[in-house]
Order: C-alpha cells, then structure tokens, then sequence
C-alpha cells in the first residue's frame, strides 16, 4: 500500500491540484479556474470527485495520509483563509473544516508561499539551506521566510506579508484597502499596471500599443521585451527597482543565504531576475553586499506550491497519528 498525499494550491486565478508521495514523486496533477466557484464548499466538491476518479484509475492501493492546502492569508494555526484580496470568497473561510468533511482525511491550511517555501526547502534550490526566502510572483506577491530550517509563521500566522509591505507612501491602490504595497508593483498585475501607465505618459514607439490596454497580459509584456521593445525593458526595469530595494529591507531582517523567485512573473528570466539582481546590490547594507544570492526557483516546470503544501502533510504526520483513507 502506497501512502500519497494531496497537495492543492488555491490563487487567485486557478488552483492546482496534485497527489504526491513522500519523496516528491507526482502521480497526477491538474488544475480548475478558482472563479468558477462561488463558494469554497463547491471548490471543494469538485476536486474531491476528479481526485477521487484519477485514484481508481491508479494501480495498486493508496492510502491519503493527508491534504495540505497553500491559499493566499492562509492561517497555518486555524486552517483559515482570512481576508484574502485576491480570491472572489471574502472574510474568514474554514477551509479545514470544508475539505475534512468532504475528503474525510486530515487537512493541514498554510500560505501559499509558505508552501512554496517548504516545496523549495524539500524537494529545490533550498534543499541544503536553513536560511532563505521564498518569493511568488503571481497575481499578487507572496512570501515565505525560512530561518533555522523553519517556516516563520509568527504569533498568529501571519509572518512574512512582504507583498504587502508598503513601498511607496501614497502609492498605487491595493486589494488590501492600503496604498502603496509591493504587490502593486512587483506582481503580474503590478506589472501590467505599470505598462499601462507608461504607455499612457509617453509617445515613444513599442509594440505594447499594438495591444489595447485591457488586453495586456505578462506574458505580452515579457514577449515584447525579449524582442528588445524599449518602453517593455524599462518596464521590467522599473519593476526590478521596486523589488530590489524591497528585497534589500528584507535581506537586513532575516539575513537569508538566498532569495528564490518563483511564479509567473519570474518565468520571465534574466529580464527580471539581473536587473532586481544589481538593484538589490546597490541597495543592501554594506555587510550583506555579495552574502546573499539571487536565483529562480529549481521548481519552475512543477508546481512548488503544491510539492510543499503535501510535504506540510509529511511533516504533520510525523507529528500525529492521522487517520487515512484507502483507495485500490
């Protein structure tokens, strides 16, 4: 009998669903648009009937030790979502008790990049660290900050909010109700939304104006700046700026051996990644220059947060004897 574990990571634009054994090997994935589901019990419902039907078709007998979800202002302690700006389901949201109900297995609820974060640590570029930082560069900025080989959760569950740190006073307009946060930059949105005001400030040529406004997507942006477009590499390097300097704030609190980028916007490579490099240099404090690396996520092509939010099972289950279900 195989043990496996399902790993589901909720965004704000789809959630990714995989079952996973203890040494990271996945045995089927898949995603479903978050949106399509105006309640979380419903999300919850259908994932539980495609997960249940890929089982039967697997050979052999599993058994679910356990589900780890990753979710935007997920509450390792309560195994809440609270107050997410990103997702369409408002205020407080049990979603421990929703999927324990419906799967009937043990269910483990931590941040999004928190998972990312333990999916780095376990199975990527973190592997043989202690001390690092996990960045998600999706529709929002999310961040998991490792010390002593600990995710740091804090009092209530909620540490390491960098994309919600404020970077500008007075800033751009966030979900959160605040101004001014790094995800108003640094995100996939973030970056759309500085493509189109540059493009409404200047007159200079570039194939971003081919595209309606409404129409810009990263990927769109990242393409034109990969062909040399002008106007999309300031873009890119007005982004760098904002998450260097945030990067250096962080670098001076936790002192990380590296800061690993992970998500959407990060696919886009060195067009990110060398400019937030230098900017990240000029702005560190003497005694952390060349101490900290920079790097992109060894689990670009896997889903980091959903490899972490099922190895969070593996170290549950260390800790308890969970219950489990059997499928053959």
């Amino acid at each position: 009998m195989k043990e496996i574990a399902i790993g589901i990571d909720i965004g704000g634009t789809n959630t990714v669903y995989g079952v996973i054994d203890r040494k990271g090997n996945t045995f089927f994935e898949g995603s479903v648009s978050t949106n399509d589901y105006n309640k979380p019990k419903d999300l919850a419902t259908a994932l539980h009937r495609i997960i249940t039907e890929e089982l039967m078709h697997l050979e052999g007998t599993y058994v679910i030790r356990g589900i780890g979800i990753g979710a935007p202002n997920g509450n390792y302690y309560n195994g809440t979502i609270e107050f997410a700006p990103n997702l369409i389901w408002k205020g407080v949201i049990n979603l421990n008790q929703i999927f324990s109900q419906i799967f009937q297995v043990p269910v483990v609820v931590t941040n999004d990049a928190n998972a990312a974060a333990m999916g780095e640590l376990m199975f990527g570029a973190a592997k043989k660290m202690k001390d690092f930082i996990m960045i998600t560069l999706g529709t929002g900025v999310g961040s998991g900050f490792v010390a002593n080989g600990k995710i740091i959760y804090g009092k209530y569950g909620f540490a390491g909010e960098l994309g919600h740190t404020i970077i500008s006073q007075d800033g751009r307009e966030c979900a959160c109700g605040r101004k001014g946060c790094l995800e108003t930059y640094a995100s996939v949105t973030g970056i759309v939304r500085t493509a189109q005001i540059m493009l409404a400030k200047s007159s200079r040529r570039s194939h971003l104006r081919e595209i309606h406004k409404e129409e810009l997507t990263g990927k769109i942006i990242t393409n034109a700046a990969r062909k040399g477009d002008t106007l999309a590499l300031e873009i890119f390097d007005y982004t760098a700026k904002k998450l260097g300097f945030s990067l250096a704030n962080a670098v001076a609190i936790t002192n990380p051996e590296a800061i690993i980028l992970f998500g959407g916007l990060a696919h886009s490579g060195d067009l990110l990644l060398e400019p937030t490099r230098r900017y990240l240099e000029e702005t560190l404090l003497p005694i952390f220059r060349g101490s900290v690396k920079l790097i992109p996520s060894e689990l670009q092509h896997q889903n980091a947060a959903v490899l972490g939010a099922a190895a969070i099972v593996w170290k549950e289950f260390e800790k308890k004897n969970y219950n489990a279900s059997a499928y053959s």
